[in-house]
């Protein structure tokens, strides 16, 4: 028995349920998929022909009424409302039509990278802010569109999971389930036995959290999707340590099918851990592991094969795709304050109080030893962030277990020591401990007496940090910026907003406060609220420092506490400044008091070194590898040296001796390694010249962001809504549509006067309006819809006719829309087997010159009627004659449009092949049907004026 597809071909039209539809793709034997002539495929539907009253009749497009004629504007109206509703457009990308963003033409990249690779394993390296995400989401939605991948998952670190669900929901039409500890239970109740939740949701986030476990990790393996993403890949591929270990595993586990799709992403590929990095290289393919051992003059080789598999750009790469919408000016700038007055010399106090701790465990143990270390660290960190969290470091002491033996309290004591002291390592993830750390080991009178004191100094008038601090931020809000201020511990976080709040209310400023001790879901809610006020200010502790985007809503970085970790810098800034940041320029403010010995050691010892190399490289080189040197130098200037800083010119000079010169060589060896890396790993990135061919070819066939302006601004007007400028954006008063129109729009959440723009980035609070909005696609197919139907020739019409100088012989365009079939077939042993059928469509103006003998001219893009002016008016009878004389030729014309026809769908065999250099090699074989007759959309006359 026959198959409805093979009765009713993909793309053809047919008759049903009293109107025509297009056949959709559809597997299934007895079943149609139908999507209405002027819809999308939103508005399919899917009929069982066994139970259809009317059988299906295969139907040709009818071509237009000559007394429905409109002007040349409907006439382009129509033409860009059928280019912008296409969803599975022609041309060399499948996913094109599928997205709801614009990418940069840089972006494609990665995606042009994958799909020459026979399996893609590409690690994508982009800095901070270059868009990583959108570059992965556009390579998984184009193998998904094009058959070769049907389930993928993303692994993730947990307080990521969200932000990953909304970006490939809102960006790529993907809707994804997060699995992890509180929503597996939930997914895996109504599975039958033995099923899992990765079998049965084809898109899925899971934490790397839950799914390293040893009981997961085999049920992960056996049921994983074809295609993975990990993000913060360089967090999991250390080894040392049970978690660390069990991150690993499960990633080698996954690379070990040498079918499956992996994307790895990060910032930070090589962190300074070379077995890491060459771990990380051995899951792209596993003999690039031997780079690590193989000597320089023998890896080239290897190394340009690396090349394929490895994408590194930094923002100074970008500058040469032209693209000034990119990324904003970033202006650096330093501040301090002063410790003055009971402030300072509480301060004083604490530090003779911190180091007689240390100097107290002199012979003792080495345990005592390096509580007291760690402990009089911590009291000093915690006292230079702020009152509140001094009060809780002093009150909180470090105490030992003594059931454990001293070497395991010592491994105990340093791990948790560096979550809570320091900033952690940068191979990890910056989400980090931000809890104040014990800063006491012993209750003594001078530890009362400093508690007393200190619960006394809080407020900006006794604490020269926080007063100075107001004064900086008044002076930002004034010129317009919306700061984030950074802190490192939840108590001076909450300290900050409570007296901001009081200091800035005055000034109509909304100050809001996330910290770590609020879920995920929480802190983004938290933050989305912020975007009703029209001046803001986010105080954040450094759980929002990675990975959460903050462009759309601040444009201001001040850390008001140092962190002691550069990558955690560049990661803070990297928050607001990245792709997306609708302001030209992003304000950085380094923080840190005069007299303070503790910023003035981190300073010097880290963030100087650290900025010095940045500038010689151009890229953030993280803590040496071997970063007990530096951290020795800090807590012995600031805990052994009494009296080695000295301040001048708001500059600090520290006395090292010999451990100076060893923390130097500590940074120049990162440095060097950094500098190494840069040198080996050197890809064969592809240039524009490589990129931007294909990237407009997608344009021409889906159009772009002048197609998208064009089209809104005439349709707003025609539909008696037209735009409203301001001095950045256009209000769009929808309420002045008609009630069907209205509701339809209200269905994606468009209601009353929308603030948008064309151009992006947009302003905060404005939405970027590309080819794939809701609006557009909601407008698109109602324009499509009402011109098919005829019955408002006024708003876009399928025919017309014009007297016009700019031609001598009467011609004729033809608004064609073209359909073909993309037929895949996948190798089983010796053969090819059918996989999958495609859609894809295109419209086109093709001119006709004459009409007795009709001569197709040269193609040529329809927007050339825009160009055309009317000579004279044309009476409507004499409109009607014209139009019925160009439709009278289509029947001579059906072989040339043919021929168009198949010439356009060995252009996309072409492109797809081009573009997917490795699907042979893979076993994936693409052809191209042209589905005939070409449907005629509209038929405009151009005719000759004749001058009297």
């Amino acid at each position: 028995m026959s198959t409805a597809q093979e009765v009713f071909q993909p793309g053809s039209l047919v008759r049903a349920r009293g109107r025509e539809w297009v056949v959709l793709p559809e597997n299934r034997e007895q079943v149609l998929r139908l999507r209405p002539l002027g819809g999308s495929e939103e508005d399919a539907t899917t009929i069982f022909l066994p139970l259809e009253p009317t059988p299906p009749v295969p139907a040709t497009f009818q071509l237009p009424d000559a007394t429905k004629a409109g002007s040349q504007t409907a006439a382009l109206l129509l033409r860009d409302s059928l280019r912008l509703k296409l969803r599975a457009g022609a041309g060399p990308f499948r996913s094109f039509g599928n997205i709801g963003v614009e990418p940069r033409a840089y972006q494609l990249v990665p995606l042009l990278m994958a799909l020459r690779l026979e399996t893609v394993r590409l690690l994508i390296a982009d800095d901070v802010g270059v868009g990583k995400t959108i570059e992965a989401g556009l390579i998984v939605r184009e193998l998904l569109d094009r058959g070769e991948v049907e389930r993928m998952t993303v692994i993730c670190p947990p307080h990521l999971c969200e932000q990953w669900q909304e970006e490939l929901a809102a960006k790529f039409n993907i809707q994804a389930e997060v699995v992890r500890t509180g929503t597996a239970g939930r997914l895996e109740r109504g599975l039958m036995a033995g099923q899992s939740i990765f079998e049965e949701y084809p898109f899925t986030i899971v934490s790397l959290d839950y799914i390293k476990a040893d009981r997961r990790r085999d049920e992960f393996l056996r049921a994983c999707p074809e295609l993975v993403i990990v993000e913060e890949a360089h967090s999991s591929v250390r080894s040392g340590g049970n978690t660390r270990h069990q991150r690993y595993q499960l990633l080698k586990g996954l690379a070990d099918d040498p079918n499956r799709h992996m994307l790895f992403l990060t910032a930070t590929p090589h962190s300074g851990d070379e077995e890491a990095f060459y771990n990380l290289l051995g899951l792209l393919r596993p003999d690039f592991k031997q780079l690590q051992g193989v000597n320089p003059a023998d890896r080239k080789e290897l190394r340009e094969d690396l090349a394929r598999y490895f994408v590194q750009r930094r923002r100074p790469d970008i500058r040469e795709w032209q693209d000034s919408t990119v990324f904003p000016d970033r202006e650096s700038a330093e501040t301090t304050y002063a410790l003055t007055g009971d402030w300072k010399q509480l301060f004083d106090d604490v530090l003779h109080y911190a180091r007689e701790m240390v100097k107290q465990t002199e012979g003792l143990s080495l345990l005592k030893q390096r509580m007291s270390w760690w402990a009089a660290l911590a009291l000093l960190r915690c006292i230079s962030s702020s009152p509140a969290a001094a009060a809780m470091a002093l009150r909180t002491r470090l105490e030992s277990t003594e059931e454990e033996s001293e070497e395991s309290q010592i491994a105990l004591l340093e791990k948790q020591a560096s979550e809570t002291v320091l900033d952690g390592d940068s191979e990890e993830t910056l989400n980090q401990d931000e809890s104040v750390p014990a800063g006491t080991v012993e209750d003594t009178a001078a530890l009362k007496n400093l508690i007393k004191r200190v619960d006394k100094l809080k407020g900006p008038k006794n604490d020269p940090k926080l007063e100075e601090l107001i004064s900086q931020l008044k002076d930002l809000v004034s010129n317009g910026f919306q700061p984030v201020v950074f802190c490192r511990y939840i108590a001076t976080a909450h300290y900050v907003a409570e007296h901001l709040q009081s200091a800035l209310k005055r000034a109509g400023v909304e100050v809001m406060a996330v910290t770590g001790e609020l879920t995920p879901e929480e802190r983004e809610e938290k933050v989305h609220g912020l975007s009703e006020f029209a001046k803001r200010l986010l105080v954040a502790t450094d759980c929002l420092s990675e990975g959460i985007n903050l462009q759309n809503l601040f444009n201001a970085v001040v850390h008001y506490d140092l962190t002691w970790n550069p990558t955690r810098h560049e990661q803070r800034e990297g928050r607001v400044d990245r792709f997306g940041q609708p302001s030209p320029k992003v304000r950085v403010l380094m923080y840190y008091g005069e007299n303070n010995p503790v910023d003035g050691a981190v300073l010097q010892v880290i963030l100087r070194k650290a900025e010095r190399i940045r500038k010689e490289l151009g890229v953030t080189v993280p803590m040496p590898s071997d970063s007990n040197k530096v951290m020795d130098a800090i807590m012995q200037t600031v805990l052994l040296k009494e009296g080695s800083l000295v301040h001048g010119q708001r500059q600090f000079s520290l006395v090292f001796d010999d451990l100076d010169n060893e923390v130097d060589m500590a940074w120049e060896s990162a440095k060097e390694k950094a500098k190494q890396s840069q040198t080996i790993f050197a890809q064969r990135r592809l240039k524009p010249e490589d990129v931007l061919p294909e990237w407009e070819k997608a344009i021409q066939v889906l159009g772009g962001e002048s197609d998208v302006e064009r089209f809104v601004t005439r349709t707003a007007e025609r539909l008696r809504a037209p735009l409203e400028p301001t001095k950045n954006h256009f209000r769009f008063p929808l309420q002045h549509m008609a009630p069907q129109l209205r509701e339809r729009l209200a269905g994606v959440g468009l209601e009353g006067a929308i603030r948008i723009t064309f151009t992006h980035p947009a302003p905060s609070g404005v939405e970027y309006v590309h080819r794939a909005h809701p609006l557009v696609a909601t407008l698109a197919e109602h324009v499509a819809e009402r011109a098919l139907e005829e019955e408002e020739p006024e708003l876009a019409a399928r025919c017309g006719a014009i007297f016009t100088r700019e031609v001598k012989t009467r011609t004729t365009v033809f608004l064609l829309r073209l359909r073909s079939q993309l037929m895949i077939e996948r190798r089983e042993g010796n053969r090819f087997v059918p996989h999958r059928t495609l859609l894809s469509e295109e419209c086109l103006g093709v001119a006709v010159e004459g009409s007795s003998e009709p001569r197709v001219l040269p193609e040529k893009d329809a927007l050339a009627w825009k160009k055309l002016e009317s000579a004279r008016n044309m009476e409507p009878a004499q409109k009607a004659q014209m139009i019925e004389a160009a439709k009278a030729t289509v029947e001579k014309l059906q072989l040339p449009f043919s021929q168009i026809a198949r010439k356009r769908a060995d252009q996309l065999l072409a492109d797809h092949r081009r573009v997917r250099e490795a699907s042979d090699a893979k076993g994936v074989r693409y052809d191209v049907k042209a589905c005939l007759p070409v449907d005629v959309i509209g038929i405009y006359v151009l005719a000759p004026a004749v001058t009297f």
